[in-house]
């Protein structure tokens, strides 16, 4: 379970302790960025300046790979995350459809969350579910030959509500 930086009591530690744990790693940055994220849900920017101090590295290094990545969100994720592949295959059919569906529904653009807090939309470029394309997945759930209907289903079956 994700918890944020704002309800541990010391963020910074629990950094420093994440980068120990694979100083010895080549090309640490990656692999720390990916455990901050699994441990707090989303890398949040206070992080940047101890994660460059402890691997020797700039800030401007640090905030670059975080922006390059759509995996490093810098904010909480919604309760529930929708991810559409807008690769060639599923824009072959329909995928294109359903990210147009998806905006107009969630009020959203990618890689943003509803103000409820309820759902993150995101896109991939490959959920490696090209034959039943197009294809969606809402929390690590894969969903293939997802229709406009279906996808309003989808959607409506997210927790709308904080604790839901």
């Amino acid at each position: 379970m994700a918890v944020s930086p704002e309800q541990s009591p010391d963020l910074e530690q629990r950094v420093r302790s994440i980068v120990a744990e694979h100083r010895g790693t080549r090309g640490a940055l990656l692999p720390v960025l990916h455990a901050v994220r699994e441990e707090f849900g989303h890398v949040d920017p206070a992080v940047i300046p101890v994660l460059a101090g402890e691997l020797n590295l700039s800030r401007a290094d640090v905030y670059g790979v975080i922006t390059f990545y759509e995996d490093f969100r810098q904010s909480p994720p919604g309760r529930t995350t929708v991810r559409i592949c807008r690769a060639e295959a599923c824009q072959a059919v329909g995928a294109r459809t359903l990210a147009d569906r998806a905006t107009s529904r969630l009020g959203v653009s990618f890689g943003e969350t509803t103000p409820d807090g309820a759902v993150t939309l995101d896109q991939v470029f490959c959920l490696g579910n090209c034959a039943t394309g197009p294809a969606v997945e809402v929390d690590g759930r894969l969903h293939g030959r997802v229709t406009p209907e279906r996808l309003d289903t989808l959607l409506a079956s997210a927790p709308r509500e904080a604790g839901a």
